[in-house]
């Protein structure tokens, strides 16, 4: 059982090698740096902060609103903006955008940042650092936001293609590869879930006929189960909303990997990183860690994220509301 244990160990820290190691080559984003608004907007970052933390006071399910606004938001065209541009076929009108919410939050900000210097600092930064401020608000990490993203011009619903719940981790890994993120990068990003919920409707089909053979999905843990079909009964209301960390889901933590070891994973496509070894080794690394291991990962993966196709120098523009193109 020993040499078992360490052949184990081995691999696991091998295949964290590798991915650090890809990580380390990861530059800024073109022309993003820490501190880019020192001398134009001394207090952007200090208005954001503000903002953010004074909307978490009088609803604190903002926090994980607002980061998933920056997923969104990368995902599609880069961190560009493009997801808070109103209009009928704009980004926000796409199916797996139909749920967002925190666009109060950063017009909010926006606003203030106008009063204080207009036309300096992007919608596009405002999303990446009240991410930030998200997750430490929630007991999570801080990590300094490389800023001087400019805001797109093009919101297009027909160009989302977001990743899917049901997604293997597979086709997961490829689709993070192709926005130049790692298994590493992927199963640490998922962990923000942690702070998340979910509709009904997103995971109702593991819990009632899910197979010719199974009316629940096997490899969810059957008390688990009943939980949630007392939360989403079959016929119930399919927009209610349930937290996807049910132990700390106010608390940005690690419990979301221990459900995920425990069948506890509320979607499939969460389980599925318990499933597939590469993602389980990243998983064992971050509860082996106690917090400090994912802590210390997720501000970085973050960075990475938000470099995704920036547009920076005479790209794009600097919206005066981030509702609308200039």
């Amino acid at each position: 059982m020993g040499t078992s244990c360490c052949f184990t160990r081995l691999i696991v820290s091998l295949f964290l090698l590798v991915c650090f190691a890809a990580n380390a080559t990861m530059v800024h984003g073109q022309g993003l740096h820490v501190g880019f608004y020192k001398a134009t907007c001394p207090k952007a970052e200090v208005i954001v902060r503000s903002t953010v933390g004074s909307h978490f006071n009088s609803n604190p399910s903002i926090a994980p609103a607002l980061l998933n606004l920056h997923f969104h938001d990368c995902f599609v065209r880069g961190c560009d903006a493009s997801i808070l541009i109103d209009g009928r076929t704009a980004e926000k009108m796409a199916e797996p955008n139909l749920g967002l919410r925190g666009y109060n939050v950063i017009e909010d900000a926006k606003s203030q940042l106008e009063a204080e210097c207009p036309g300096v600092v992007s919608c596009a930064d405002i999303l990446a650092l009240a991410a930030r401020d998200s997750v430490v608000l929630t007991g999570g990490p801080s990590w300094s936001v490389p800023t001087g993203r400019r805001d797109g011009r093009v919101s297009i619903a027909s160009n989302v293609n977001f990743p899917s719940f049901r997604y293997s981790t597979e086709t997961l890994t490829k689709k993070f590869a192709e926005k130049g993120l790692n298994v590493l990068d992927l199963v640490t990003l998922v962990g923000a879930h942690t702070i998340g919920t979910s509709a009904c409707q997103f995971f109702s089909y593991r819990l009632y006929n899910f197979s010719a053979a199974n009316s629940v999905d096997p490899s969810m843990d059957p008390v688990y189960a009943t939980q949630l079909q007392k939360l989403c009964p079959q016929n119930g209301d399919a927009t209610a909303r349930v937290a996807l960390d049910t132990v700390s889901p106010h608390h940005f933590d690690v419990s979301f990997y221990r459900n995920l070891r425990n069948g506890r994973g509320t979607l499939e496509v969460d389980q599925k990183l318990w499933s597939d070894i590469p993602t389980r080794n990243a998983v064992q690394h971050f509860l082996v860690g106690g917090g400090s291991n994912f802590h210390g990962k997720f501000g970085s993966s973050m960075v990475k994220m938000g470099n995704i196709d920036v547009k920076t120098g005479t790209e794009g523009e600097i919206r005066r509301i981030c509702s609308a193109i200039n």
